[in-house]
């Protein structure tokens, strides 16, 4: 799916939004007090609007109740000998309509109910221009019949417009018997209300707390951001310092204010940073110390090294003369004085690394040139050891910008390595070379299949002096810090030194570096576990991943 990029104005706000506790705290407590105001207003409107209908409901029923009343007397002082039931009828609607209508009522009169009339009739009387649709079936149906109380009930009040449309509106609707003297029949008087007021006064309210709930929000927003803000801005400063102390400033300290929880954790964050810096600087001057002695004693070594070589030098050319047990001493004293040296010139270079004095000297080369090179380099250790190492060739030319020195030192300590191991145990008497690269990196995997790596072993495998089983025999005589010096040159380059290992199915290091100097390594072109097995318990590459920006 293809990725549409965002606003510049939208990803600042994304930032800002998460990045700031302040503002997700203001927007949570708008959001929750807007649900309270909607759910507090909703409850007020109700209210309100019952009591505006039921006042209004009280009132209309006591009128139409009256001048219901007032109908009935005017009908019985009428003269009994009145036989005229329709003159009577207008006699009784015509004033009942101009009232009404004199307060903006409607009125139409049904019947007479015994005949099923009802409001089905045209002839029947009603305010000018109001339809029969404005009275419910269901009020019409409580008064299909004689002696019925009074009912009311809410409607719609339909009107014929000027223009021939018709106009609606809620309104509240009443009815009521009367007896007609003439005929001795029941008519049924329906009182249509409007509420129009109750609507507009509504209308208020709902506004009102519109605008009250809005001015809410805001106060609320203000004070929420002052709120946090009192607590926001220790923590931001506090970050700032701690920035600062993580740069290297030890001499940064918050400023205290007051006595409280904050206060208080200025005051510990400061004990923090002393005790810190005491405990960093007695680090760097006993790491100081630590690199000024090995420096110091790895170069007083090379002189009474030099001598002791000589006198081996002219005892090893002449051990043939010896007696058996002397020529062997002889022979002993040689190897054990090749490995002595060995550790001296790793010591020095271990103190370069330590002092930050390592630097690259750096030059574009085929790595599978430097690969071959090694290889040959190490083939009288291999063919002594019966192990046969293959070089894969790549696919394409395989070139980086890269310290050819350290490099091949990297690449004469993994294969020499990976040659210690390929018989132990029974393993494949094989180690593979292969080789690969894309547009940024370029990697290098050695791998053997000798005793591998038990769960947690590849994690230590780069530590100084460290031995997967310190009781075995090495035909190198290995000092203990190639890897470590290898994976430090490796960091030098900005790449990566990773391992792979398991028990029984030997061991993979991977060697990825970038094509050039100046770039940083995001992936490598070849993958850490082989493909030949499936995936282990013990995948755990580089320790401490250094590298300019990038990732395993």
């Amino acid at each position: 799916m293809a990725r549409f990029p965002l606003p510049d104005g939208v990803r600042r706000a994304l930032t800002f939004w998460r990045r700031s506790v302040q503002a997700r705290v203001v927007a949570s407590t708008l959001v929750l007090t807007a649900i309270v105001i909607c759910v507090v207003g909703w409850f007020l409107l109700g209210q309100v609007r019952d009591g505006l209908l039921q006042q209004r409901v009280d009132v209309v029923v006591n009128e139409a109740e009256a001048e219901v009343g007032d109908a009935r007397a005017r009908l019985e002082a009428a003269p009994g000998t009145e036989g005229n039931a329709s003159r009577q009828l207008r006699d009784l609607s015509d004033p009942i309509i101009e009232r009404a209508g004199g307060r903006g009522v409607a009125v139409i009169i049904g019947g007479p109910e015994v005949d099923g009339v009802g409001l089905e009739s045209e002839t029947a009387p009603r305010t000018t221009g109001l339809g029969l649709a404005s009275v419910p079936r269901d009020l019409q149906d409580h008064f299909d019949g004689l002696n019925r109380p009074t009912a009311w009930t809410y409607t719609t009040i339909v009107r014929e417009g000027t223009e021939g449309e018709d106009l609606s509106e809620p309104g509240v609707i009443v009815g009521s018997q009367v007896v007609l003297p003439a005929d001795g029949r029941t008519y049924t008087v329906y009182f249509l209300y409007p509420l129009a007021e109750q609507e507009e006064t509504l209308g208020l309210v709902t506004q009102a707390l519109l605008t009250a709930a809005g001015l809410l929000l805001a106060l609320v927003a203000g004070v929420a951001w002052l709120v946090t803000g009192q607590v926001v801005t220790p923590v931001r400063m506090a970050r700032r310092v701690a920035e600062r102390l993580a740069a290297g400033q030890l001499q940064e300290r918050l400023e205290v204010r007051g006595e409280d929880d904050l206060a208080r954790l200025a005051t510990s964050f400061n004990q923090m940073a002393v005790n810190l810096q005491r405990q960093i600087r007695q680090l760097e001057e006993l790491s100081w110390v630590q690199r000024r002695f090995v420096s110091d004693v790895s170069h007083e070594l090379r002189t009474p090294l030099t001598t002791v070589r000589m006198a081996s030098d002219v005892l090893h050319d002449a051990r043939e003369d010896f007696e058996p047990a002397t020529a062997r001493a002889a022979e002993l004293l040689q190897v054990e004085l090749d490995r002595f040296e060995n550790l001296l010139v790793d010591l020095l270079e271990i103190s370069r690394f330590d002092a930050g004095a390592a630097a690259l000297d750096v030059e574009d080369v085929n790595l599978l040139d430097l690969v071959h090179r090694v290889v040959d380099g190490c083939r009288p250790v291999a063919d002594a050891r019966g192990v046969v190492v293959h070089v894969e060739q790549p696919v394409r030319p395989v070139r980086a910008e890269v310290d050819v020195r350290r490099v091949e030192r990297i690449l004469r300590n993994l294969v020499n390595n990976a040659i210690d191991h390929a018989r132990e145990y029974g393993g494949r008497e094989d180690v593979t070379i292969t080789l690969a690269s894309d547009g940024r990196a370029a990697a290098v995997a050695v791998r053997d299949h000798g005793v591998g790596l038990a769960p947690g072993e590849a994690a230590m495998v780069f530590n100084r002096f460290w031995r997967a089983d310190p009781a075995r025999a090495r035909s190198g005589g290995g000092t203990g810090l190639g890897l470590a010096i290898s994976l430090e040159d490796a960091h030098l380059h900005g790449g990566w030194l990773q391992a792979w290992g398991r028990p029984g199915a030997g061991a993979q290091f991977r060697l990825t570096l970038p094509r050039r100097v100046d770039e940083d390594l995001r992936h490598s072109p070849l993958p850490l576990v082989p493909d030949d097995v499936g995936p282990g318990p013990n995948a755990i590459v580089d320790p401490t991943p250094v590298s300019r920006g990038g990732s395993a």
